[in-house]
């Protein structure tokens, strides 16, 4: 293995992962159009390697070959490669990522891809080692064969990258559907769930577990609307194993990216920051439902994560922790039982090994991750186990480091904003209003450019990249998100204002759908619509769910025509595999079971008070609430000015369906009207 000690092009950049790699001897370039006029004038193949900075296995696969002299140099002799960042570019990840699945059955980071100068690949996988192992062809083995074929049989690859381009044109175009979505496809979703639900210990089908929160949602929603406990078994059940297991870091909270067993006991150590945003969502909607404290406390504990290690001073959150230390996955996270009575003493290490289940012989390589799983009292806060927990927790902060992907990006901030509003709505704490704001005035004062152009990425004082969908669309929720946390119409305005923008720049007039990437932005081999929620939701689910609130709270018909052909242009899709879809079907539920528009003309601060306390005390899934206040209307709220006040009191306009009832002053009807 040899490190270069002259830097590569990478240096120039600013994202972490392209940074780690500054260093390597292959010479990498960034995606950009330099690299690509280079290959078209020595005619040579691209190498594209896709990644991220606190991917485990992109870690492996640098120091098994990128870092390697004998790599390099076929590298560096025979392609053009190029380095991207998922985080940075979800568009140019998209576009290659579909093409290895559709070609492999597979996909995942990292993403290996050759392609011609022009961008049309020919070749695909993900990890390959340097030399072959377990069946899986090694790195020079490949790199031969294909500069072997580049320079004998070149017209066969342009052949066949041509005829893989076509035949994945299905693959990025969406097929409508002649059949309006109905309630079917919500239980079809629910019985899959509950057939795939792991009773034990929580989640969906066997290992790896993978948290999924939009699920989640999804299930205490229908719980909600149907009364089906069972939804709400399944949600409460996959919340404890969740936390009880080894994915929650019991030492320094927060949660890892998803677990390699079924118990939840050993993690991928990664912690994003779009993982932690949707659970603390999730945790909180079950809080509000079960009134169990242990979700709250979750909760909290996983915001007190975020605020402490992924938060800029500046405002902005950061991406993610590194699932390595030292080149060793986990190291940072596990302990023996010797190191634990070293650090707290006999007695109350004992106690601690006990309590955390930490053994002699380990539960991961010789050592133990901490975990409650067979802790009967893992509901319970327990002040001596919280003071050894912290004392624990400075000598790990010793012992070793985490990498830290100190990026912001504009759409898990606003996922994380979202999480915040949420907190301040359900727990009054005004520490989370304020974080909100200041996430928020962060983006407004770095992540927009002159044109006034939302922009995707900031880091180390530079913003980069136009911003994509989910930048526009996770934004929105998040103004939504503080309206409703604080009916403050300023935020209501923002959200009306970023929607426009995003269906000015996304929205397909023709066809129906968002684009991934803008109107403004870099043409590519394919311009894609996703709508499949992974890890996080989609940037078409997100954007369904905020046309049809938007709608709702400004009374604006044509957000209605929109969502309309939304829904409906997904709609074979969603069929084929609802449970693919949840965050989507979130927003569908809106259209297929009555939702209830509430307008509020408030006259007393303490009405809104009495109000907010209603809505917070209460999981009110399918209500929708715009509140009046005395002052001038905005144009987005331009159409209260016929509701009024009715006996110079605050007065309530509650409608469901397509029925209103009559206007009413008293707080106690609209408690009986909304079942609370």
């Amino acid at each position: 293995m040899s490190i270069n000690k002259k830097p590569n092009e990478l240096i120039n950049e600013k994202s972490p992962y392209l940074l780690q790699h500054a260093y390597n001897p292959v010479n990498w370039y960034s995606w950009s159009d330099k690299a690509f006029e280079i290959a078209r004038a020595e005619d040579k193949p691209i190498f594209l390697s896709i990644g991220y900075s606190t991917c485990h296995w992109c870690h492996v696969m640098e120091h098994e070959s990128f870092e390697d002299e004998e790599v390099a140099n076929i590298l560096n002799k025979n392609y053009i490669c190029i380095k991207v960042d998922r985080e940075e570019r979800p568009d140019v990840d998209s576009v290659y990522m579909t093409f290895c699945q559709a070609m492999t059955g597979s996909g995942g980071w990292p993403l290996t891809v050759i392609m011609t100068p022009d961008k049309k690949p020919f070749f695909c996988g993900t990890y390959f080692p340097k030399y072959q192992k377990y069946n899986r062809i090694g790195l020079i083995d490949l790199l031969e064969q294909i500069d072997f074929k580049w320079k004998n049989e070149k017209e066969t690859l342009l052949k066949s990258s041509e005829n893989i381009l076509n035949v994945l044109k299905a693959d990025f175009e969406i097929n409508k559907s002649e059949d309006e979505l109905d309630k079917d496809i919500i239980e079809k979703a629910i019985e899959v769930f509950k057939l795939s639900f792991d009773n034990k210990y929580g989640g969906f089908g066997r290992a790896p577990k993978f948290p999924s929160p939009q699920n989640l949602m999804f299930l205490m929603k229908y719980y909600n609307l149907e009364d089906d406990e069972q939804s709400l078994d399944i949600v409460e059940t996959t919340l404890k194993g969740m936390y009880k297991g080894g994915l929650f870091d019991h030492i320094g909270y927060g949660f890892s990216r998803y677990s390699t067993d079924n118990k939840w006991l050993v993690p991928h150590f990664e912690k994003m920051l779009y993982d932690n945003s949707m659970l603390i969502i999730v945790y909180l909607e079950a809080y509000k439902i079960t009134k169990n404290d242990l979700y709250k406390n979750i909760a909290i504990k996983t915001i007190d994560y975020v605020l402490r290690e992924l938060t800029d001073e500046l405002g902005g959150f950061y991406c993610a922790q590194d699932a390595d230390s030292e080149r060793e996955e986990g190291k940072f996270y596990v302990f023996n039982q010797i190191e634990i009575i070293k650090i707290l003493g006999e007695e109350d290490g004992k106690y601690f090994n006990e309590y955390y289940n930490i053994t002699k012989n380990g539960n991961f390589e010789g050592k133990s991750i901490p975990n409650l799983i067979n802790n009967k009292d893992y509901h319970k806060e327990n002040e001596k186990i919280n003071n050894l927990r912290k004392k624990v927790f400075d000598y790990r902060l010793k012992r070793t480091s985490l990498h830290k992907d100190d990026k912001i990006l504009t759409s898990w901030n606003g996922l994380m904003i979202v999480a915040l509003a949420n907190a301040y709505e359900v727990l009054r704490d005004d520490k989370y209003l304020d974080y909100s704001n200041k996430a928020l005035n962060f983006i407004k004062n770095n992540l927009i450019n002159d044109e006034g152009r939302l922009l995707a990425r900031y880091r180390d004082k530079h913003a980069d990249h136009l911003a994509y969908l989910e930048d526009y669309t996770f934004l929105t929720w998040a103004y939504i998100s503080m309206y409703e946390a604080t009916f403050d119409e300023k935020y209501l305005e923002e959200a009306v204002y970023l929607n426009n923008q995003t269906i000015e720049l996304f929205w397909d007039n023709e066809n129906h759908g968002f684009f991934i990437y803008g109107k403004d932005g870099e043409n590519l081999i394919a311009r894609p619509k996703d709508l499949y929620d992974g890890a996080k939701p989609s940037g078409n689910s997100v954007a369904t769910y905020n046309l049809i609130k938007l709608a709702r709270m400004t009374k604006d018909e044509k957000l209605e025509d929109i969502a309309y052909k939304q829904i409906n242009i997904y709609g074979s899709s969603v069929i084929d595999s609802p449970t693919g879809y949840s965050f989507f079907m979130l927003a569908l539920m809106y259209e297929l079971y009555h939702s209830k528009e509430l307008i509020c003309v408030i006259k007393e601060d303490e009405d809104l008070k009495d109000l907010q306390n209603i809505l917070t005390n209460n999981y009110l899934p399918n209500l929708n609430v715009v509140v009046k206040k005395e002052g001038n209307l905005s144009s987005v709220s331009k159409y209260l000015k016929d509701y009024k006040s009715i006996n110079d009191l605050t007065t309530y306009y509650l409608c469901e369906g397509n029925s209103c009832n009559k206007p009413f002053n008293d707080i106690n009807t609209l408690k009986e009207y909304l079942d609370v």
